[in-house]
């Protein structure tokens, strides 16, 4: 009997809005052969894997011939999120080939493990406001097509997912679904995730995380003026350039010749900005012990700060980057996915990714306003950091130590 492989089978959609406004001041199935891990070390153990998939991710993104010299903006939690809830479906070498490029050690860490570390981040992260971040992931499940109620609960359960019966065949109304849901979840940041389904679908798995960070001190929006950013030697554009003297952490990265500025939020989260004198020197370098030495090392003093107000969308389809990765059998016809359902055979159509980035002046609550300080000191010489060229950006959990958004400026005017 031929083999026919269905082209749309299985659509992965990675999502995500991060809203940033205001600024900061100081503040300082299973693998029987694996070894049961406890909890608190396989979510630190996950934790890690998160991290170093987040650099590699950003690395294989930077080194593409669709972003040289673009703007660079996504979500590697998101992604993990997304790939660890396909591998509670998948089996054999599919879910060895998800495993290893997430970075999780089939000796130490069992799918359970990494279902549960899962749930833990997720159920931590929702703990906040939801204004102010949410993370999830959903499943649109074909009416005609039956998984195995023991995917879905693991979904529900560890992955926090919604499910929704839909008929693919409408593709305009499973479409509109799809594209409410999203818009619904990122607070109509991304309205339009799907122009189209193909009717051949039989399951989408989607992930989101919407994160609207208030700065610990808001810039002040008089101070905010025209200014220049350098794209490159020759080429400039105009920005609006938001602008603070005030105590900052600041750390100097001697062997990066790279100046990091750390602004926290009014809650875990922090913003780093990195200033490389050699962009390509930092994106090939830069490891999560970078960003814990800085964290660490940080001085606190002084700075006249200014950095850009903008507004990034970035869209990304991952497939050539996973398969690059490692992760080539779930978009052939070898993917076993028998975990999701035998009926039929599964094969995973896309990766796609999709994330917002909006940085500007102004808190989101009363609060953010107060503890303005801004003193004129006209005998001390105040230093001057001035976010004027491509910088790189990293969203980061301070008491978790995880990346949610990682990303790079070369043009703020650029909103694609």
């Amino acid at each position: 009997m031929k083999f026919i492989m269905l082209q749309a089978a299985l659509g992965i959609w990675v999502l995500s809005a991060l809203v940033c406004e205001g600024t900061a001041d100081h503040h300082e199935g299973h693998h029987s052969g694996a070894q049961d891990t406890a909890p608190d070390n396989s979510a630190s153990l996950v934790n890690s894997a998160n991290k170093e998939f987040a650099f590699q991710l950003y690395r294989k993104l930077s080194a593409h011939a669709d972003t040289q010299g673009k703007n660079i903006f996504f979500s590697p939690r998101s992604v993990s999120v997304a790939l660890a809830a396909l591998s509670a479906g998948a089996r054999g070498e599919t879910q060895r080939q998800l495993h290893s490029g997430l970075g999780f050690n089939n000796s130490q860490l069992t799918q359970a493990d990494v279902d549960q570390a899962f749930h833990t981040l997720l159920e931590r992260s929702n703990q906040l406001s939801p204004e102010d971040t949410s993370e999830g992931t959903a499943v649109f499940v074909d009416q005609r097509f039956k998984p195995y109620a023991e995917f879905l609960e693991v979904l529900k359960q560890s992955y926090f997912a919604d499910g929704f019966a839909v008929d693919f065949t409408q593709t305009t109304d499973s479409a509109n679904a799809i594209n409410k849901y999203v818009s619904d979840k990122t607070h109509g940041k991304i309205e339009k995730l799907v122009e189209s389904v193909d009717p051949s679908t039989v399951m989408y798995l989607l992930s989101y995380i919407y994160f609207k960070g208030t700065w610990a001190t808001p810039f002040v929006p008089e101070l905010t003026k025209k200014d220049t950013f350098n794209l490159d030697e020759t080429a400039k554009v105009p920005v609006q350039m938001m602008n603070m003297e005030n105590n900052f952490d600041v750390y100097y990265d001697v062997t990066l010749n790279t100046s990091v500025l750390h602004l926290p939020f009014n809650s875990s989260y922090s913003m780093l900005l990195m200033l490389p004198d050699d962009m390509a020197t930092l994106e090939k370098t830069i490891c999560p012990g970078h960003v814990t030495k800085w964290l660490k090392w940080m001085k606190t003093r002084r700075y006249d700060v200014s950095v850009p107000k903008f507004s990034i969308k970035s869209s990304y389809t991952l497939n050539d980057i996973l398969i690059e990765m490692g992760m080539a059998d779930m978009f052939s016809d070898r993917a076993d996915l028998t975990g999701i359902s035998e009926g039929q055979k599964l094969v995973v159509s896309e990766v796609v990714h999709k994330a917002t980035l909006d940085v500007d002046e102004t808190g989101a609550t009363a609060t953010a306003a107060t503890g303005i300080g801004i003193t004129l000191l006209s005998f001390q010489h105040i230093p001057v950091l001035k976010f004027n060229r491509p910088f790189m950006v990293v969203i980061t959990d301070r008491n978790a130590g995880d990346y949610l958004f990682i990303g790079r400026i070369m043009n703020p005017n650029a909103e694609e």
